[in-house]
């Protein structure tokens, strides 16, 4: 289903011409190796400073619970968890919950937020440590775009594997010309950037039978 579950996750208004014009391939491959440059750099590798914030995640979990129906039996992973944040989050609104994250970044696991640090692991989309149907809910939010289309289809393939059928990502999509040009203006790290359409047919190639939404600057 294409359903906006994070229509309440706070969001800014983006300057993409500023961005593009210091864009290079140097500073795209700074920021794909998604290291301290990337979280904790200049703002031009990536967030420009990565720190926990309440106001960002609250708000979306609730529709997320209600969604998925989740509760404090439940199995969650969040592929591409960063520091933790979300883990964090959602540990503290269902306690008892059982929640990990992997990241393919050594930095952001090894600086994640302390209280759940060890329920986080460095690892790559393409190849989760796991066992089949493992979880009951798999999120993967702006993450398996930044893999070519062939690591992407595995990143997907992947998801299903190890969830019991529910599952959520976003990625970067467009539906206009329009879009198209403020998305290629914006984009940092993305690999694989389609048509919402494209997607969707992408979707249905690979086996990708979650739910999902797009990111659009």
């Amino acid at each position: 289903m294409e359903i906006d579950l994070l229509k309440n996750y706070p969001r800014t208004k983006r300057d993409t011409k500023a961005r593009v014009e210091e864009k290079t391939e140097e500073v795209r491959s700074i920021a794909r190796q998604f290291g301290r440059d990337f979280f904790d750099g200049e703002r031009k590798y990536g967030y420009g400073g990565f720190s926990y914030f309440s106001r960002f995640w609250q708000p979306v979990i609730p529709d997320l619970t209600e969604f998925y129906e989740l509760n404090h039996n439940s199995q969650v992973l969040d592929v591409g968890c960063a520091k933790g944040f979300f883990i964090y989050d959602l540990t503290q609104a269902i306690p008892g919950i059982k929640a990990q994250g992997i990241d393919v970044s050594e930095y952001a696991i090894e600086n994640a937020k302390p209280e759940v640090k060890a329920n986080l692991k460095v690892a790559c989309a393409t190849q989760l440590p796991y066992e089949d149907n493992s979880f009951d809910f798999v999120m993967s939010i702006n993450t398996v775009h930044n893999l070519e289309r062939e690591d992407c289809a595995k990143a997907l393939q992947e998801i299903m594997r190890v969830s019991r059928g529910k599952a959520y990502i976003t990625v970067d999509a467009y539906r206009d010309d329009e879009e198209k040009e403020r998305m290629y203006e914006w984009n940092l790290t993305a690999k694989t950037i389609m048509h919402v359409d494209e997607w969707k047919q992408f979707f249905e190639d690979v086996g990708y039978t979650g739910d999902y939404y797009w990111f659009m600057p």
